[in-house]
Order: C-alpha cells, then sequence, then structure tokens
C-alpha cells in the first residue's frame, strides 16, 4: 500500500498543472480601449481589472493611429493577472488602405471595388509576417493568403496600375455605391412595412 501512495504523490509532481483560463479574442481600435461595452463586460467577466487594463492598452498603442482595429489576445492567468498580445492590423485593412476605398464588394466575385499592384501585396505580407501567428510562414504563403483574401473584398491584383484610371475607376465606383446603397434602403424599408 505504501509503495503505490508513493508511487501517486512521485506522479503528482512530474505532471504538469493543465491551463484551464480561458484567453479573450477581440479586436479593440488603436488607442480607443475604453472600459464601457463591449470591451468592460468581456473584461469583468474574467476578473480582470478593467480601467488598468484600458490605460496599459493605450499605452501600448499611443503611436499607432487612433481608430485602427487591432487584433488583440488576453490570457487571463489564475493571480488575476493578464498576458496581453497585439497582432498587426487585419489583412483586409491594409487591402482596403492600399486600394483607396472604404468597404469591400457586395459580390466580390461579380465586381470589382478596388485594384492594388503586386508591390502593395508584397509590402502587406512583409507587415503581417511580423504577426506571432505568421512568423513561421514562408512570405510566399502569405501572399498567398493575402491574395485569396484581395479576392474576397472585391480587390483584384494587377501588375501595374495607371493612376488617371484608376482616379476614373474610383469615381465609377463611388455612383456604384451609391446605387447599393439606394437598393438596401429600399430593402430594408420594404421588409419594415411587411413586418408592421
Amino acid at each position: 500500500m505504501s509503495k503505490s501512495v508513493a508511487r501517486l504523490k512521485s506522479m503528482k509532481k512530474v505532471a504538469d498543472k493543465i491551463d484551464h483560463s480561458s484567453k479573450l479574442r477581440t479586436d479593440i481600435p488603436a488607442g480607443m480601449a475604453a472600459p464601457g461595452p463591449p470591451l468592460g463586460p468581456m473584461l469583468g467577466q474574467r476578473n480582470i481589472n478593467v480601467a488598468a487594463f484600458c490605460k496599459d492598452f493605450n499605452e501600448r498603442t499611443a503611436n499607432i493611429k487612433q481608430g485602427i482595429p487591432l487584433p488583440t489576445r488576453v490570457k487571463v492567468n489564475p493571480d488575476r493577472s493578464y498576458n496581453l498580445v497585439i497582432h498587426q492590423p487585419p489583412a483586409t485593412y491594409f487591402l482596403k488602405q492600399a486600394a483607396g476605398i472604404n468597404r469591400g464588394a457586395m459580390e466580390p466575385v461579380r465586381e470589382t471595388s478596388g485594384k492594388i499592384t503586386l508591390k502593395h501585396l508584397y509590402e502587406i505580407a512583409q507587415i503581417k509576417s511580423q504577426d506571432p501567428t505568421l512568423d513561421w510562414k514562408p512570405l510566399k504563403d502569405i501572399c498567398t493568403m493575402l491574395i485569396a483574401t484581395a479576392r474576397t473584398c472585391g480587390i483584384e491584383v494587377v501588375k501595374e496600375l495607371d493612376p488617371k484610371e484608376y482616379g476614373e475607376f474610383l469615381n465609377q465606383r463611388k455612383a456604384t455605391i451609391e446605387e447599393q446603397k439606394k437598393l438596401l434602403q429600399e430593402k430594408r424599408e420594404a421588409k419594415m412595412l411587411r413586418t408592421a
């Protein structure tokens, strides 16, 4: 009996503790973390000091332009401390900025919302390669991933881009966006009439 008890005690010492703490994954605008909803309740559920977290996050993102969405990972420790990991902005943000557009296409394969060059794509891939989730991937794979993301946003990747032609394209695109917004508004109003 005593030998089995001794074995159990030695096994307890060898076995590592399993971490069951939850990880919080959310996008927070740079320099704009506030204790109000939706961030405050998410942190409160995990017993994190909300004011201290917001202050820490805003200090770390002080050198980044305000309002840029930053994917954030928070791991809560048993002593109520936390490990904060801030990633680079999402690929869609960089692609839309490079294309000079605010929103992607409503029907990505059928319509083109913007265009970027391969040089833009390569520069975005270099920035995204700094992310902890992508640091082990080769640059070629990151570029392939970005091309797929650009396609889902309706952004066309081209070798060269003429500024005058692209300016005309963006002006035509503004008219198309206005038409799409009117159609959406009409659909909403029709739905409201049906439910009323």
